[in-house]
């Protein structure tokens, strides 16, 4: 078992073909991004491990090549949306092989946690667990979820500088282009159309959040 990542196992195997709500957040609540190039950094493990062969070490072979690595035909999972806060993520995928998405993660939860831990001399696991998982059983629920990671950001409220989300990559303002955008967008007549649908949803989410946080208090 690794140091960095527990891969661990999950009572019920996920599916193929299923679509997922993937998320983790540091352990003890710490933050897991500290600067751009941490966010950067993720996002590159999830562009570059997505395949079921091994590319070695992101960080000292290649991380600051501007081409890309290269990719394989087969993919472990189709990546609909993504968002990465301070201190936790939250990613929208679809298995596509047996496992898929347990090894997908596994790989990138341990890429970057040696990163991590090299980068700022620390030890230990970075991840608060098992990566959580809920399948997205509906359309409805994954157009909703789409609007939840891409305007995570604003739901939560933080103000600093980093925006690494596929918000901008739905909006065509972003240099990544790995997300399978199309299987929310061919839902709507254009962009446009989609990015009201986020606005109106995201903040009624805000809003929800709020009024939780006022009777919790």
């Amino acid at each position: 078992m690794s140091k960095w990542y527990n891969l661990g196992m999950r009572k019920t195997p996920l599916k193929n073909k299923e679509y997922y709500h993937i998320y983790n957040r540091g352990v003890d609540k710490r933050e897991i991004f500290s600067d751009g190039f941490d966010y950067v950094r993720f996002l590159r493990s999830i562009e570059e491990f997505n395949r079921p062969d091994s590319i070695g070490s992101i960080y000292e072979q290649s991380f600051h090549k501007k081409d890309s690595l290269g990719h394989s035909v087969s993919k472990l999972v189709k990546i609909v949306a993504y968002c990465l806060n301070p201190n936790h993520y939250h990613l929208i995928l679809q298995q596509k092989q047996d496992d898929g998405i347990e090894k997908f993660m596994h790989k990138v939860g341990m890429g970057y946690s040696k990163y991590f831990n090299h980068k700022y001399r620390r030890s230990g696991a970075l991840f608060q667990g098992v990566f959580q998982s809920i399948n997205i059983d509906s359309n409805e629920y994954l157009l909703y979820l789409s609007a939840y990671v891409n305007k995570n950001k604003f739901i939560h409220g933080y103000k600093d500088n980093f925006n690494f989300s596929s918000l901008d990559e739905y909006l065509d303002k972003s240099r990544y282009k790995f997300c399978s955008k199309d299987v929310i967008l061919k839902q709507f007549k254009n962009k446009n159309e989609y990015k009201k649908y986020l606005d109106a949803n995201a903040k009624h989410l805000k809003e929800k959040k709020n009024l939780q946080k006022y009777f919790l208090e």
